[in-house]
């Protein structure tokens, strides 16, 4: 004890044993004097030797007499001084701070002072601790980081508000927290006053302290051994980067507590800046969206808004963003940027943040499926001297459903499926979502196995056909991965690069070709006050019991789970991370016999929660109990709580006996683990590969069934695609599936085409076929189980009967006519199934159809109203001319079409129309689902028929069948002669005419006279208004805004031209066929579209109001790896190839020549056809 007398004093001071841990002294006091007390410290350093490094952690200790408030006054910081004396650690403690609970050990000594406010101070010597203890753990000090890994880094793990808490309950709560030291920073949200005021100290030195927390990952040497330190380490996946940092952490044997394993009961992380991280990333978005707009020569309200860091709090930068938001509420955006869209990816904390601020502003969500609408929207508005104004954006929230699909058609997708097999899902976001996205916030977790959201060649051929993606804000910063282009991280004072698709390259402008990227790494610390206390609130909540527990099992489960390593050593949740770190290597994506010492092998893929759910260790000894080993080829780990990680091992045995054993036990563990309620599946998913001896392949499975179509058209590869991808695999429930494979055949007159058909897929062969070759056909016919025909109707019958003479069911996608329905008896006779309109329209019509009707007469309705429309049409960004029409295929049949007589019911009226009458028959249609298609219809052919066929002809007093077509000029063009199908005089002389003087000729054989026609012939060079003048006077069109369309036409398909017609064209329909299929056919990577659309009205004798059924499929034709496939050959080759399965799986027991009107057919039909993703959607309303 320090007293009067100085150093001899000290030395007759009496030392007595404090419960065997310190010894202690005290003498009767004098009046205090600051110097007496520098001499006392200055007598003891003079006694220790040099070797003994003595010296004084921190300032002067004052005098202790004096009230607490006083030697507060004094020196705040010094409360408790230390040094080592004679190796001996001495603290020389204020008497209040012997307080109850404050030092357990102190505690008799506590009680033996009676009234410590006598005596000048207390030293108290405690024996020097041995370097293996871990005396420092449970101290009750708690020490806090300053943050050195980036310069933005200004959070902190608590506030100075916590630390009050914390402080203020240590004695008398017993929080467990008795002394908080804060490492000085000048760049913490926080400055250290305010840590000083609440009574933490500030020191760079934490050596005192038992528990130190920060945010980022300290530097390696900052680390001091024997405590317990808490952040984010990311080191429990064996995160090759960090390892490091784990080798430092066993060496110095320091507990490790890592934030992102404390978990909840429901397993969900507790410690997160996902949301911060959102909000931060979409403002800064915002903020360079505005200066790209101005660098593309717009301006928009975007260009006044900040950068999330330029603002003192999230409340201030949310009042900006509702700032810009009132702005473009009340003066719009400008339409040639319009509709402005933004596509969010994920749907969690990350992906919720951004939508929060996107939420301040003006908007409407859509769904995925109805972006196409507003890009027709967009068509419709961009003109480059528009004044309109648009008031809103609109946003899109989209999941792994929309990025990706099943390879196999026949499949539906399944989250938990994907997870465990994404080699079974081929990526559609370029395709349904990226071409219609102005902005990509991206928030989703992505690993290598899985598909790319967007790769380099996808962006590219995207800008090459017009998408309006103007930037990517990858909240996620994840390098080189869902978004191959973004190759690089930014950081906060320069958050955007831009990117050149055409170039591939990255440059820092705002100005030129290409899309602005933001990748900021370290955005929650933009909203650094915000995000210190939404953490600290969760973390403080841990830090008492972290900071007074000594053992592990003193704390509660969900932090001994967190902590990775304790007293030099892994803990038991966490040792399996030496393990992987042995085995991880690069690889090809099959590497086989990784395991030489062991006679058979097989691979096993895990997938799903295996770190977070300590799986992993349970799957490792599995496989080391029963004697196998294993080779880690492949680990992607999730990057959240709520993500799945996967692992592939080779897993080797000596036996076969053991390898069963194992691959037994590891698919217990896959599907009963715990609860027996979980689902598992989400937390774990397991696939054994074949088990091979010695290396060998036995890969090779059996031959299954064969179909065989015929045909090698466009609809054909969408047929074989669908069938030769079919496979027991299927995790769906929905359908049986008793046929392992099935082995397709195309055949085509031409070898090559069949060849090119079946490019790329697997189980797939190429025939060449005349089918007029009965010999051949038959031979063919006899190797399969069911054919497909899918060759003009006129090949139907003779295919029909080969069918029947061999015995095998056929499938076609046309009509029944007279001569198939004359094979009736002979296939049903033969035991044969010709099912025959199984495409579109026929097809899924019938089926919406008879589902509708069906479900309906199951209820006791009666069907008032039957209508159908059907058509195959552009999308609406391909539909660029005046027809607003393309053909995929020759016009001829189209055009044809439009020529037959139609008879329907309306209103209990028969109603029939003459073939020559029938374009100017067409009605306009529009669909409140979708308001930016303007649309007609025109009466399809014999609509009764389908009344007696759908059992509906008594009841309904409407049976009304249309086709969608845009007919206004078609029935102009009809009444000037082009529909003709006669061989024309002009078209037989030695010299071929000139369009021009074509259609001057056909308007001479309209009884026009001379002067009309020379008139006409003199105006025909393009003064629009004489000739919307003349069509006008001779009758063919009703307004003058038909004729004008009729003229712009005209002039579009050059049939004003003064260029020879072709001379295979020898009538007028030749001549207007081939000007139609030469500017009117889609060209590269432009979309057709398939939309048909039933209503059914039903009504109820009891009562019952009367309802209005309706279904509506809308599907677009895609482009996949550079190859284009029509809407409409989905849509009729895939219901071929679905007809054809089920005559596979037998499930149609029908014979003879049938339609899909039964529900044997339609029901498993329509099923299956949803899940290879033509999506039915269905409404009533009252």
């Amino acid at each position: 004890m320090l007293g009067k007398g100085g150093e001899d004093k000290f030395a007759n001071c009496c030392h007595a044993p404090i419960h065997g841990h310190a010894a202690a002294s005290y003498c009767r006091p004098r009046p205090p004097r600051r110097r007496r007390l520098h001499s006392a410290q200055n007598q003891l350093l003079s006694r220790s030797r040099s070797s003994d490094a003595a010296f004084l952690s921190r300032g002067v200790v004052g005098p202790a007499s004096p009230s607490h408030g006083q030697w507060r006054r004094r020196s705040r910081r010094v409360q408790i001084a230390r040094f080592f004396f004679f190796r001996l650690p001495i603290l020389l403690v204020p008497p209040w701070k012997l307080e109850a609970g404050a030092h357990p050990f102190l505690e008799s000594l506590r009680l033996r002072l009676h009234s410590a406010a006598c005596y000048d101070s207390v030293v108290v010597s405690v024996p020097r601790r041995s370097e293996n203890s871990d005396t420092l753990l449970g101290n009750g000090v708690v020490g806090i980081l300053a943050e050195t890994a980036n310069m933005w880094e200004r959070r902190a793990p608590l506030t100075p508000s916590h630390c009050a808490r914390l402080l203020l309950g240590g004695g008398k709560r017993g929080t467990g927290v008795n002394r908080i030291i804060v490492q000085p920073s000048t760049k913490r949200i926080h400055h250290d006053a305010q840590y000083e005021d609440v009574g933490c100290e500030i020191s760079k030195d934490l050596s005192e302290c038992g528990l130190i927390i920060g945010i980022k990952q300290p530097k390696l040497e900052m680390i001091l051994p024997h405590r317990a330190y808490g952040f984010f380490s990311h080191t429990h996946k064996a995160q090759k980067e960090n390892m490091p940092l784990l080798d430092e952490i066993l060496e110095k044997r320091v507990s490790l507590f890592d934030y992102e394993l404390i978990a909840g009961d429901d397993g969900k992380r507790l410690l997160a800046f996902g949301k911060f991280a959102g909000r931060a990333g979409l403002i800064d978005f915002l903020h360079g969206l505005g200066q790209r707009y101005l660098s593309l020569g717009y301006s928009t309200p975007f260009l006044s808004l900040g950068q999330s860091h330029m603002y003192p709090s999230l409340a201030a930068a949310k009042a900006a963003v509702i700032a810009i938001g009132e702005e473009i509420a009340t003066f719009g955006l400008p339409s040639g940027i319009c509709p402005i869209v933004f596509v969010f990816t994920g749907t969690g904390n990350v992906s919720q943040g951004a939508q929060e601020i996107f939420k301040l502003l003006p908007h409407s969500f859509v769904d995925a499926g109805k972006l196409p609408e507003l890009s027709a929207a967009r068509s419709l508005s961009q003109h480059p001297q528009s004044s309109k104004r648009v008031f809103q954006l609109y946003g899109c929230v989209v999941s792994s459903r929309d990025m990706v699909t099943p390879k196999d058609p026949t499949r539906c997708f399944n989250k938990a499926d994907y997870y465990a097999h994404p080699e079974h899902y081929k990526p559609v976001f370029h395709e349904r979502i990226a071409p219609y996205a102005s902005a990509i916030v991206n928030c989703m977790y992505w690993e290598r196995r899985f598909p790319r959201l967007l790769s380099i060649d996808q962006l590219q051929q995207l800008m090459k056909n017009g998408c309006p993606l103007v930037g990517i804000s990858d909240i996620t910063c994840d390098i080189g991965g869902s978004i191959e282009f973004v190759n690089k991280s930014t950081s906060i004072e320069r958050p955007f690069f831009r990117y050149d698709p055409c170039t591939n390259s990255c440059h820092d402008d705002m100005e030129g070709n290409g899309v602005i990227c933001l990748a900021v790494d370290i955005l929650p610390t933009e909203f650094s006050k915000e995000a210190s206390q939404h953490f600290g609130d969760i973390l403080s909540k841990f830090v008492a019991r972290l900071a007074s527990a000594k053992e592990l099992l003193e704390l509660p489960s969900h932090l001994r789970k967190a902590c990775i390593a304790h007293a030099g050593r892994l803990t038991s949740l966490y040792e399996y991370i030496p393990r992987m770190r042995k085995t991880i290597i690069e690889l090809p994506p099959a590497p086989t016999n990784l395991l030489p010492d062991k006679k058979y092998n097989s691979l096993v893929s895990l997938s799903g929660h295996l770190f977070d759910k300590f799986l992993i260790n349970e799957a490792l000894d599995i496989i080391e109990t029963a004697g196998g080993s294993f080779h880690l080829i492949r680990c992607d780990v999730g990057q959240s709580i709520d993500d799945m990680s996967y692992s592939e091992l080779e897993v080797g045995a000596d036996d076969t006996a053991t390898l069963d054993k194992i691959i037994d036990s590891l698919t217990s563990l896959a599907n009963a683990h715990g609860d027996p309620n979980a689902r598992r599946e989400i937390e774990l998913s397991l696939k054994i590969g074949k088990v091979n001896e010695c290396g060998t392949d036995d890969s090779m499975a059996k031959e299954g069934s064969k179909v065989l179509i015929l045909g090698a058209g466009r609809v054909c590869r969408p047929a074989a695609e669908f069938l030769a991808s079919y496979s027991n695999i299927f995790s769906s429930s929905a359908y049986d599936h008793d046929i392992d494979q099935i082995h397709v055949i195309v055949a085509s007159l031409y070898q090559k085409d069949a060849e090119e058909t079946i490019d790329g897929i697997r189980n797939a062969t190429a025939a060449q076929l005349d089918v007029a070759d009965i010999k051949n056909l038959s031979n063919l016919v006899s190797q399969v189980e069911v054919v497909v025909s899918l060759l003009p109707a006129s090949f139907h019958a003779a295919i029909a009967r080969v069918c029947i003479e061999m015995k095998k069911h056929l499938v076609t996608a046309s009509y029944v006519d007279e001569s198939m329905s004359k094979l009736e008896q002979s296939a049903e006779g033969a035991g044969v199934t010709i099912l025959c309109e199984m495409g579109l329209d026929p097809g899924i019509d019938h089926m919406m159809s008879m589902k509708m009707i069906d479900e309906a007469h199951s209820r006791k309705g009666k069907i008032k109203s039957f209508t159908s429309f059907c058509g195959g049409l552009p999308s609406p960004a391909s539909a660029n001319n005046p027809l607003a029409y393309k053909f995929s295929w020759s016009p001829a049949g189209a055009i044809r079409a439009g020529r037959n007589p139609a008879i329907y019911k309306f209103h209990g009226e028969i109603i029939h129309v003459d073939g020559d009458k029938l374009y100017e028959s067409a009605k306009r249609l529009r669909l409140p689902e979708l308001p930016a298609f303007a649309l007609e219809h025109l009466p399809n052919r014999n609509s009764l028929m389908y009344g007696d066929l759908y059992g509906i002809s008594k009841e309904a007093s409407t049976v009304y069948r249309a086709t969608l077509r845009f007919s206004e000029i078609m029935a102009t063009f009809a009444k000037i002669g082009f529909f003709d199908a006669a061989s024309h005089p002009l078209l037989q002389q030695t010299t071929r005419p000139t369009y021009r003087d074509f259609l001057v000729e056909l308007f001479n054989a309209c009884n026009i006279s001379t002067t009309a026609r020379k008139e006409y012939s003199e105006v025909s060079g393009g003064q629009d208004g004489e000739l919307i003048s003349r069509l006008l006077s001779f009758g063919h069109c009703k307004d003058k805004e038909i004729a004008a369309k009729t003229v712009k036409t005209i002039k579009f398909l050059g049939l004003y031209e003064e260029t020879q017609i072709p001379e295979n064209c020898s009538s007028a329909f030749d001549v207007i066929c081939q000007r139609m299929e030469q500017r009117m056919a889609y060209i590269h990577n432009e979309q057709d579209m398939v939309l048909l659309h039933h209503e059914v009205e039903v009504e109820y004798p009891d009562g019952r109001p009367t309802e209005k059924h309706q279904a509506t499929l809308l599907e677009f034709g895609k482009v996949e790896n550079g190859r284009p496939t029509t809407a409409m050959a989905l849509t009729v080759g895939i219901p071929a190839a679905i007809g054809a399965l089920l005559l596979l799986q037998n499930k149609i027991q029908k014979k003879g020549v049938i339609r899909p009107l039964e529900p044997e057919i339609y029901i498993p039909a329509l099923e299956i056809l949803e899940s290879s993703g033509i999506k039915l959607a269905e409404r009533v309303e009252t």
